[in-house]
């Protein structure tokens, strides 16, 4: 596993307005793995990812990328970096098609890259035969999926994921946690996510940190991973 530190977040603190919820995070992830943060609900999983991406502010406390900070960053700006973002409900553009979400991704990343849509197709072969359907109308399976293959489409280096299970039909979390395993073996990107499906969470992750109450608890390894019940018992924080 490579050893190069891509994200390190030390003391971060933040939260909503004068309302703190991240109280002092600290953790790291390491190129071309998949870490998955779990916890109960309200500890501040999604607080942590809108922060790390420049939806929320650092009150205190830094993120760095590659050894330089960007906490005091824009969102667009920490996307032309190459951190790319699927938020918690997915959030397409329902009244436009899946081939006009998909190259709004492509001007995010301010380039085009010969190929990329191709590739995306490939990682996804039902966003190629709803191309020119409307996001609006495919069902949540189908959406999560626009919205990845949105964010691949920047060639980003490190994907966010909030909550990408919920919602979703059974057989299609199990899809989607396959395609992000194989992406990652195949392209050596790195992924941070936000879970709480015991299943995606085994399928998917090297490693995993424990939020709860705004902190970093414990650290599982992949060998704890493979415990359901450990796993369980930390959900329930």
């Amino acid at each position: 596993m490579p050893e190069t530190i891509i994200l390190d977040l030390i003391d971060l603190h933040g939260g909503y307005g004068g309302k703190p919820v991240l109280q002092g995070v600290d953790f790291q992830v390491r190129g071309g793995e998949i870490t998955a943060v779990i916890g109960r609900n309200g500890v501040g999983k999604s607080t942590l990812m809108k922060t790390l991406i420049g939806l929320l502010r650092t009150t205190k406390g830094s993120i760095n990328l590659r050894g330089a900070a960007i906490d005091q960053l824009s969102a667009h700006a920490r996307a032309r970096l190459g951190i790319g973002y699927v938020p918690q409900g997915r959030d397409v553009f329902p009244r436009m098609t899946v081939l006009e979400n998909l190259l709004v991704g492509e001007s995010i990343s301010g380039r085009r890259i010969p190929g990329k849509l191709e590739e995306v197709y490939r990682y996804f072969p039902i966003l190629k035969e709803r191309a020119d359907q409307r996001a609006g109308t495919m069902s949540g399976g189908q959406q999560q999926q626009l919205a990845i293959g949105r964010v691949l489409m920047g060639a980003p280096s490190l994907i966010l994921l909030d909550e990408p299970s919920e919602g979703i039909q059974p057989n299609i979390v199990q899809d989607i946690a396959r395609i992000m395993v194989q992406l990652n073996r195949e392209t050596g990107i790195t992924v941070v996510f936000v879970e709480q499906n015991i299943d995606m969470i085994r399928a998917m992750a090297t490693r995993c940190y424990v939020m709860d109450k705004g902190r970093i608890v414990a650290a599982l390894s992949r060998d704890d991973l493979s415990d359901r019940d450990t796993i369980r018992r930390h959900l329930s924080v």
